[in-house]
Protein backbone atom coordinates (compact mmCIF):
# COMPACT_ATOMS: atom_id res chain seq x y z
CA UNK A 1 0.00 0.00 0.00
CA UNK A 2 0.87 3.39 -0.69
CA UNK A 3 -0.24 6.67 0.28
CA UNK A 4 0.63 10.88 -1.04
CA UNK A 5 -0.33 13.57 1.21
CA UNK A 6 0.12 16.77 -0.35
CA UNK A 7 0.37 19.24 2.54
CA UNK A 8 1.52 23.09 3.10
CA UNK A 9 2.87 23.66 6.71
CA UNK A 10 5.09 26.15 8.68
CA UNK A 11 8.71 25.16 9.35
CA UNK A 12 9.93 25.59 12.74
CA UNK A 13 13.09 25.37 14.76
CA UNK A 14 13.43 23.33 17.86
CA UNK A 15 14.26 25.59 20.89
CA UNK A 16 17.51 24.81 21.98
CA UNK A 17 21.58 24.18 20.82
CA UNK A 18 21.06 21.62 17.91
CA UNK A 19 18.91 23.90 15.78
CA UNK A 20 17.01 21.42 14.46
CA UNK A 21 14.22 22.64 11.94
CA UNK A 22 10.85 20.81 11.35
CA UNK A 23 7.44 20.54 10.10
CA UNK A 24 4.44 19.32 12.06
CA UNK A 25 2.27 17.35 10.56
CA UNK A 26 -1.56 18.43 10.66
CA UNK A 27 -3.44 15.77 13.52
CA UNK A 28 -5.92 14.78 10.89
CA UNK A 29 -3.31 13.60 8.22
CA UNK A 30 -1.06 11.63 11.43
CA UNK A 31 -4.48 9.93 12.51
CA UNK A 32 -4.90 8.68 9.15
CA UNK A 33 -1.00 7.46 8.93
CA UNK A 34 -1.58 6.00 11.91
CA UNK A 35 -4.92 3.62 11.00
CA UNK A 36 -3.03 2.64 7.65
CA UNK A 37 0.52 2.35 8.47
CA UNK A 38 0.93 2.02 12.45
CA UNK A 39 2.10 -1.89 11.99
CA UNK A 40 4.74 -0.70 10.10
CA UNK A 41 6.35 1.67 12.73
CA UNK A 42 10.22 1.08 13.66
CA UNK A 43 12.39 2.03 16.44
CA UNK A 44 10.94 5.14 18.66
CA UNK A 45 7.67 5.18 16.40
CA UNK A 46 9.19 6.17 13.60
CA UNK A 47 7.86 5.80 9.94
CA UNK A 48 10.28 5.71 6.77
CA UNK A 49 8.80 8.63 4.16
CA UNK A 50 9.79 9.71 0.69
CA UNK A 51 9.32 13.57 0.45
CA UNK A 52 9.36 16.38 -2.58
CA UNK A 53 10.19 19.56 -1.66
CA UNK A 54 9.96 22.11 -5.26
CA UNK A 55 12.72 20.12 -6.87
CA UNK A 56 14.02 17.74 -4.43
CA UNK A 57 13.23 14.83 -3.27
CA UNK A 58 14.76 12.45 -0.46
CA UNK A 59 13.50 9.84 2.47
CA UNK A 60 13.81 10.08 5.86
CA UNK A 61 11.65 9.44 8.71
CA UNK A 62 8.75 10.82 10.37
CA UNK A 63 8.75 10.65 14.57
CA UNK A 64 5.93 10.65 16.93
CA UNK A 65 5.49 14.05 18.87
CA UNK A 66 3.20 12.95 22.18
CA UNK A 67 3.09 17.30 22.54
CA UNK A 68 1.28 17.68 19.37
CA UNK A 69 0.06 14.31 19.10
CA UNK A 70 1.13 14.04 15.42
CA UNK A 71 4.04 13.70 13.89
CA UNK A 72 7.29 15.76 13.13
CA UNK A 73 9.25 15.61 9.67
CA UNK A 74 12.96 16.81 10.17
CA UNK A 75 14.34 18.91 7.43
CA UNK A 76 17.71 18.34 6.93
CA UNK A 77 20.39 21.59 6.08
CA UNK A 78 21.15 20.74 2.78
CA UNK A 79 17.36 20.23 1.78
CA UNK A 80 16.65 23.85 3.41
CA UNK A 81 19.60 25.07 1.60
CA UNK A 82 18.45 23.78 -1.74
CA UNK A 83 15.23 25.11 -1.65
CA UNK A 84 16.01 28.26 0.25
CA UNK A 85 13.63 27.35 3.32
CA UNK A 86 14.09 29.21 6.59
CA UNK A 87 12.38 29.21 9.90
CA UNK A 88 8.60 29.90 9.70
CA UNK A 89 8.58 30.14 6.15
CA UNK A 90 5.18 28.23 4.83
CA UNK A 91 6.36 25.32 2.93
CA UNK A 92 3.91 22.86 0.28
CA UNK A 93 5.62 19.46 -0.40
CA UNK A 94 4.52 15.53 -0.67
CA UNK A 95 5.16 13.26 1.54
CA UNK A 96 4.69 9.33 0.69
CA UNK A 97 4.16 6.34 2.80
CA UNK A 98 4.84 2.83 1.62
CA UNK A 99 4.09 -0.26 3.54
Amino acid sequence: MKKEYKLKEKVWLYPGRASWYFVTVPTSIAKDIDFFFSMYKRGWGSLPVKVTVGETHWRTSIFPDKKTESYLLPLKAEIRKKEQINKNDLISFVMEISS
